[in-house]
Parts: C-alpha cells; structure tokens; sequence
C-alpha cells in the first residue's frame, strides 16, 4: 500500500538503543555549576575593569573642545547655517510671521487695490457680515437677489462700497455695521448708571469710558448705593432679551439689613407679597452663614429698586446691595471697579438662556 517506498519502521524496539547516559550520542549537559571555573579576583571574569573614575580621563585642552580644534569656516568648507522661519530660529517664537522667507527677507503684505483708500468706505458683502446677519459669501447672494438698499436704493453690484454716513436696510430693519462688544463692571457705589445725567454726576460711563471704541450702554440698572455686576453692550437684541420679564433672567443679590431677619419674612418673600405696583415674589431667599443680618435673594424680576422695597414693606431697611450673579456671569476674579470683557461661550450662554 506504499508503492516503491519501503514500509516504514513502525517497530520502536528496533532502534538501536541509547547509551547508558540516557542522552543518546550527545554529551550530558553540565547542570553543577560549582564545575565552571572561578572567576578572577577582579570579579570580572577575563574581562579587565572598567573605567569608573573619570578624573582619570586627559583633561581637554583650554580652548574647550577637548582633543578637536575649533571649526573654521572657510571657502571650501563653509559652516552650515541654522534654518530660520522669518527671521527666528523657532517657528513658535514670538512675532513669528508664517508669511515671511527662510532667510528672514521682508513679509509679504497683499496689495491694495488701486485707488482703494480708507475714505472709500467698506465693501457691502463686509458691512452686512459685520452686523451679524450672515457670512460674506452669503451676503453676496442677497445683494445679487436684490435684498440689500443703500440710502434707499436696491444696490446690485458686487464689490459695493458703503460708507459710514450710508444707510443700509436689509429686510426693511436698518443695520449696524458695529463689532458687537460684550463687557461685565463690578461697579463700586456712588455711580449712576445712565448714559448721561444732567446734574453732572458720576456715571458708570465713566468706568468703562475707554474700554472699547465702540458706543456701549449698561443692561438695566443699578441704583446708586448698589453694586455689583452691570452688563454693557451695544447688541440691541441680546440687551432686550436680559430684561424682558417674559424671559426671567435670574439675578442674586447679597442684602445686608438694619436687624436680624425672621425665618418667617423669609418665607413671606418666598410666597409672595402685594407692592403699590402688584404682586411679587422671591424664586430663593437664606441667610448667609448664619448671618441674621444678611440674606441672599435670589429674583427674576427687573423693576426698579425691586429688592429694597420688598424689604421696606416688611420693615426693614437695607444697609448694603451687592448684586453677585446676573444670568450665568458671576463676579468671580473681577474686583470692585474693574471691568472685562465676555468670551464667545459666556456671550453664547447668555444667547441661550
């Protein structure tokens, strides 16, 4: 069943047997290692010690470069110079310009088209993406589909330029060309928060006068002995939103009153009470670390001096008013009189409340 090959030797006892040390031809493997042979009296086998002193090493020569002559550069082997990004040796340093060469030349700065000038005006796609209303690129279609005016007439053209003392409607609702800025005051007492006060007292324009080049104005108001936060920008419609009372922008304010305060005129605020102007109630009022004399209020409502005659109608007066929180800004980091401006995700949360 095999063909021409011989059977196979199936027979085990027919191998030659092994040798009496059980490991066939192959020499027993040495396993006592007491046999190997000692190691010298360096504990190092043939293998001469190593080095470790390094005070032991020629001293370098004085120019500081040991054994090897200082590089020269000369015409035939000229050194390599350091790869530079505009200028500087590390692309992350400042004042790195991406735009300029290797080898620190001039950067390049796009040219202005001929006979444009700063008194042209701006471009029309440009003022409308400015006012917030869409991209350029979108604005773009809506002056080709004839959406856009200008001093009343329907601007087709691309590339358009409009001036400061144009007017430009999109929609029938006049736009405004503005960065929009958002700025949050801690502001101090002794301010009155208006734009301009006929008696010439002091406004709280006075404290963000030179905060922005853009016409700014507060976000309600706060009375003149109140301090606290006090929003200021020039985006009508976020300023609306904020003191509409259909919205209920939350605000907390920290009162510090003339007597300790009853648990039971806390409740009273809390389920309402009846004012000459109607019916108002607190969202949260507590006393403050065991103060009986300070109370944090939480309310939704804007109208005036709100807090101190909610107070004065259950007999006390107020000492001091802090406002501390105002939707979802605080007044953390920012000291008494100082102001700053709001980043894109305060003003987004703001958007969303």
């Amino acid at each position: 069943a095999t063909g021409d090959r011989p059977p196979r030797q199936s027979n085990w006892t027919e191998r030659p047997p092994r040798r009496d040390n059980a490991t066939g031809d192959r020499p027993p493997r040495q396993s006592n290692w007491t046999e190997r042979p000692p190691r010298r009296d360096d504990a190092n086998g043939d293998r001469p010690p190593r080095q470790s002193n390094w005070t032991e090493r020629p001293p370098r020569r004085d120019d500081a470069n040991g054994d090897r002559p200082p590089r020269r550069e000369t015409p035939e082997n000229p050194l390599k110079r350091k790869r530079t990004w505009g200028g500087f040796a590390n692309p992350s340093e400042r004042n790195y310009n991406a735009r300029a060469d290797y080898h620190g030349k001039k950067a390049f700065a796009p040219k202005r088209r001929a006979g444009a000038s700063a008194e042209d005006g701006m471009r029309l796609n440009r003022y409308i993406a400015n006012a917030g209303v869409c991209s350029r690129r979108d604005a773009d279609q809506l002056i080709l589909a004839g959406a856009v005016s200008v001093n009343g007439n329907v601007v087709m053209e691309m590339g358009y330029r409009v001036k400061n003392t144009d007017t430009v409607r999109y929609g029938g609702n006049l736009l405004n060309h503005e960065k929009k800025v958002y700025l949050l005051l801690n502001k101090p007492k002794d301010f009155i928060t208006t734009v301009d006060d006929e008696k010439g007292r002091k406004t709280v324009m006075d404290l963000v006068q030179n905060a922005c080049k853009e016409r700014i104005f507060p976000v309600g108001r706060l009375d003149r002995n109140t301090t606290g936060l006090l929003l200021f920008t020039n985006d009508g419609d976020l300023s609306l939103k904020l003191t509409h009372p259909k919205f209920s922008i939350k605000k907390i304010y920290h009162a510090t009153l003339d007597k300790k305060v009853r648990n039971e005129d806390l409740q009273s605020l809390i389920n309402g009470i009846t004012l000459d102007d109607g019916f108002i109630k607190v969202d949260e009022a507590h006393h403050i670390q065991g103060e009986k004399t300070e109370v944090g209020i939480e309310i939704s409502s804007g109208k005036n001096r709100i807090v101190r005659r909610m107070f004065e109608h259950l007999g006390y007066e107020v000492v001091k008013l802090d406002r501390v929180c105002f939707g979802t800004l605080t007044k953390k980091d920012l000291p008494r009189g100082h102001w700053r401006l709001l980043s894109a995700y305060e003003v987004d949360s703001l958007r969303m409340l």
